[in-house]
């Protein structure tokens, strides 16, 4: 008689179990990646947008223009040796600040972080206004800008509100979790 190696049914229905339980357990972890992935990127625009005005005000300091605020900027033409077109950051469009910094303006923000953005039509709605086919989306309102991912879920925003008349620096919100994400 020959000898057959093979599993008995116990076996395999152990081993099926125990793969079970391990896809139950690990599945979590990467059914969040995507929100975890969200959150990262929205980090990373607030750096990009930090690091954007950290290097404007440097080249405002450098130029005296530090203390102008945004309604001292005429344009790019110079009218007069004492009014200039704005901040040169080396980008070929001059960055018009308020006290040194990024005004919260799509054109502003775009200029210096070298970044498209959609215009939403709301803060808190995600519907378009303007597509420009951008992976971000910005609302813009009195000098508060709203900044979200295009797809992203309506919690997962952040806003950029530009320097206070008192020459305070910029103040963005509170970033969201990655289960808002």
């Amino acid at each position: 008689m020959n000898k057959q190696n093979g599993f008995t049914l116990i076996e395999l229905v152990v081993v099926i179990i125990i793969l079970g339980i391990l896809a139950v357990t690990a599945a979590p972890k990467f059914i969040n990646l995507q929100s975890d992935a969200r959150e990262s990127a929205l980090q990373g625009m607030k750096g990009a947008i930090q690091g954007g005005n950290g290097l404007v005000y440097a080249r405002a300091a450098i130029e005296g223009e530090e203390k102008r605020v945004k309604g001292y900027w005429t344009g790019d033409a110079e009218v007069a040796d004492s009014v200039k077109g704005g901040v040169d950051i080396g980008t070929g469009t001059k960055a018009k600040t308020n006290f040194g910094y990024l005004q919260g303006l799509q054109a502003e923000l775009e200029n210096a972080i070298d970044v498209s953005f959609n215009v939403g039509t709301s803060a808190t709605d995600n519907t378009l206004d303007t597509n420009n086919g951008a992976d971000w989306i910005i609302f813009v309102d009195s000098g508060v800008a709203t900044i979200w991912q295009t797809g992203a879920p309506t919690e997962c925003r952040f806003t950029y509100t530009e320097s206070a008349p008192n020459g305070a620096v910029p103040v963005f919100s509170s970033m969201p979790t990655a289960s808002s994400c």
